[in-house]
């Protein structure tokens, strides 16, 4: 129920839900009927260079459906979907991408690239409803025991990785 803006005049929005004494903004989005882990950063200089579909920085997602999973859908979905981009009002298909099916309702998803609702859409291209999408991991970052609300900084060891990953992209 959080929107993953630093624009003050958006009730609700996520600067204002975590209150950091230092202006810091969120690097990406979930959309608020999503949750799960999002980097944020007072540095801007890194955003781009993670968001950046060329970069092939991972975001992992668990994700469940309303009913079953088919045999065709991990297929279809790591082969990507066509899905209707509302920026250029055309159809658009999605990268390819990595899936794991969890059991009949439920699959984990590894994506490189990040349009809005994504994995919402591309699920409904293939006739299927999300009842609940959890982002778990960006990168090497892992949600971890992390419950809705909480945040943490992140060590020193982890600032360190970040950069050298980011000096290294595509691994």
């Amino acid at each position: 129920g959080i929107t993953c803006t630093s624009e003050p005049d958006v009730k609700g929005n996520i600067i204002e839900a975590i209150n950091y004494p230092v202006r810091i903004f969120p690097i990406g989005r979930l959309d608020k009927d999503s949750e799960g882990l999002i980097l944020l950063t007072s540095d801007g200089s890194i955003v781009n260079r993670i968001l950046r579909v060329e970069n092939a920085h991972d975001k992992e997602y668990i994700v469940h459906l309303s009913s079953s999973i088919k045999p065709d859908f991990k297929k279809k979905m790591e082969s990507g979907v066509e899905i209707y981009n509302p920026v250029r009002s055309e159809m658009t298909k999605t990268l390819p991408c990595r899936v794991k099916i969890v059991n009949d309702t439920t699959f984990i998803i590894v994506l490189n690239q990040g349009l809005n609702r994504q994995i919402r859409r591309m699920c409904s291209a293939l006739g299927y409803h999300v009842v609940r999408l959890k982002r778990i991991r960006i990168m090497n970052f892992q949600l971890g025991n992390l419950k809705k609300g909480e945040w943490r900084e992140l060590s020193s060891q982890e600032v360190t990785e970040l950069i050298s990953l980011l000096k290294h992209p595509s691994r």
